[in-house]
């Protein structure tokens, strides 16, 4: 990766870190389902409630509320602006995967920026494997909202 790459990636985890998209818990709708996680990554503190709201297949929303350090909190507000416009279950689970194979990768597998979009920042987490669960956090929190919400 190109060091002006890298230093793109780093902006965007601390512009999400800063401003922080979809925090703040939203209730669900009538005629919508809710399922919500708690994570907490007892290696470092961070922790999360994320709230996954369905109307039917497609995800209405993700909300969330956490404390932590910038890269579970900048994950987590990319995490919905990726879903904030209405991926199926199924979508998520692949961008989840997607996600979840990088990061675990060590630095092997590159982040695909036409699948993963700002959450291709994050690839550079994987050369640091007790990094790896801050950035997953918010993403296994909305694997398992998303499967209770069921």
């Amino acid at each position: 990766m190109s060091a002006e790459l890298q230093q793109l990636y780093q902006q965007i985890i601390l512009d999400h870190s800063k401003s922080r998209h979809g925090e703040g818990l939203k209730e669900a709708a009538e005629g919508t389902v809710a399922g919500q996680s708690h994570q907490y990554n007892p290696t470092c503190g961070d922790e999360i409630t994320l709230r996954v709201i369905r109307n039917g297949d497609t995800i209405a929303a993700v909300s969330w509320e956490g404390d932590g350090c910038s890269i579970s909190m900048a994950a987590a507000s990319v995490l919905t602006d990726m879903v904030g416009d209405g991926l199926s279950q199924t979508e998520l689970l692949g961008l989840i995967d997607n996600f979840r194979e990088v990061l675990r990768s060590r630095g092997t597998v590159e982040a695909d920026e036409e699948v993963l979009g700002d959450a291709a920042a994050f690839s550079g987490v994987s050369r640091y494997p007790a990094r790896v669960k801050c950035a997953m956090l918010a993403w296994v929190a909305a694997e398992e909202a998303m499967l209770a919400s069921r």
